[in-house]
């Protein structure tokens, strides 16, 4: 018998016995199905956080602060009072803050000058009085930062250009309406204005073109993105009036590092910088633990869908073996008619395989139909203000994958069935009744 008619031969023998046969392949319908939809979900949801990584900063950059003298202080008294420290971003408890020291120029050379670090500039925090469109309503707005390599989600328009010279500036879409834009397009190309206060309590104005409209995303705030030169300039009038000292003080600074770089290198500039006074952190551990427990959750509920395949699994081998009792006489009539024991093992294990095909092709093709449904009515509702979000996405080689480990599992559970049929003495089986 030729491979061909061996492969015929199995797929017409599966639905000798419709019901049972049906019955298995509904068992493994269930947990192709489920795992579908898990993996879509893990898949969904780390996309949406791979791309909230794109928009709070590079690859290859990482966000440092000098660690103050105080710092060390653990107890529950209060802390001493440290004259240069800088307050920094919230940790902990509401009321509670950072304290970091100033980073200076010759703080700044020191960081390039560490091994892995590639350059490194200050961060220069802007804090923007308003932002105003053609003389109309002023409204409040912060500043974000953007290093080149960010991209940030965009609804409409490009990233802002970190080396132009013209002002550029991104605003989100929760202003487009009260700016007096009828939506995002009509935004792009468009002037608009952020004012900023200097040290002597005088205001200035810039203006800037609208390069961009960003939407709302896990972990990013409704903030203005200025290029480089616009934020250069806003950092200089509002530095307006400081002295010397205060002109050189910076609370963070951005660091980069060859993007090449494995994770142990990561690791090791990270503790260089930590011997040298510095903490460091990068985009993607602001959001590693976030991503770890999807991981978790999304491992768990795979656990109950192999449940699920292991279960089906029985039912394969009851099948083949009912079958291989039922066809007693016909395998001995396949030996005595020549049929080596090899084939009429692959005959039955094919049988076993295509039954596993059947649930898994049906279960993911229905999982991405009931998924993409879910995704599409969660994101119309309960996820709307997450603009960017597919709950439950779906990765052709991960498809591939399931029905490929489903099949595999398949032929494992045919197996005991498929060696019973190849050591069924030929003389035996036709004697049987």
């Amino acid at each position: 018998m030729k491979s061909v008619d061996l492969v015929g031969s199995a797929v017409g023998n599966t639905f000798r016995s419709k019901t049972r046969t049906i019955l298995t392949i509904l068992a493994i319908f269930v947990g192709a199905f489920t795992l579908t939809i898990t993996n879509g979900l893990g898949t969904g949801i780390n996309r949406y956080i791979d791309d909230t990584v794109a928009a709070m900063g590079a690859d290859d950059v990482m966000t440092v602060t000098k660690v103050a003298e105080n710092a060390a202080d653990d107890g529950d008294g209060p802390r001493e009072y440290d004259p240069d420290a800088i307050a920094g971003a919230q940790e902990g408890p509401p009321g509670t803050t950072s304290v970091v020291a100033p980073i200076s120029s010759a703080d700044i050379d020191e960081l390039a000058g560490i091994d892995g670090v590639v350059r490194a500039q200050p961060v220069k925090s802007v804090d923007a009085d308003y932002l105003v469109h053609d003389g109309g309503t002023k409204y409040e707005i912060g500043i974000g930062g953007f290093v080149a390599g960010m991209q940030l989600q965009l609804a409409a328009g490009e990233q802002p250009d970190a080396a132009a010279s013209d002002f550029e500036v991104v605003i989100p879409d929760a202003y487009l309406e009260d700016l007096g834009f009828a939506d995002a397009d009509a935004a792009i190309g468009e002037p608009v204005t952020l004012a900023v206060t200097d040290a002597e309590r005088t205001q200035h104005e810039l203006e800037a073109t609208i390069v961009g409209v960003s939407e709302a995303s896990l972990g990013t705030s409704a903030s203005a993105v200025p290029n480089d030169a616009l934020n250069d300039a806003l950092f200089d009038a509002q530095s307006t009036g400081l002295d010397a000292s205060e002109l050189d003080s910076y609370a963070q600074a951005t660091v980069w590092f060859d993007p090449a770089s494995p994770a142990d290198e990561v690791t090791a500039l990270q503790d260089r910088l930590t011997d040298e006074g510095y903490d460091s952190t990068t985009v993607a551990q602001q959001l590693g633990t976030f991503k770890a427990v999807i991981d978790g959750i999304v491992l768990v509920l795979n656990a109950f869908a192999i449940i699920a395949l292991l279960a089906a699994s029985f039912g394969i081998v009851n099948t083949l073996l009912m079958s291989v009792q039922e066809r007693t006489r016909e395998i001995g009539l396949m030996k005595a008619m020549g049929m080596g024991s090899g084939k009429v093992f692959g005959l039955f294990s094919l049988e076993a395989v295509f039954i596993g095909f059947l649930g898994s092709a049906i279960g993911a093709g229905l999982g991405i139909l009931a998924g993409t449904g879910i995704s599409s009515a969660l994101g119309g509702a309960l996820l709307a203000d997450l603009p960017g979000l597919t709950l439950i996405a779906f990765d052709p080689v991960s498809i591939a994958v399931i029905i490929a480990v489903v099949m595999g599992v398949a032929f494992l559970a045919g197996t005991i069935p498929a060696i019973r049929a190849a050591r069924a003495d030929p003389v035996e089986s036709l004697r049987y009744e």
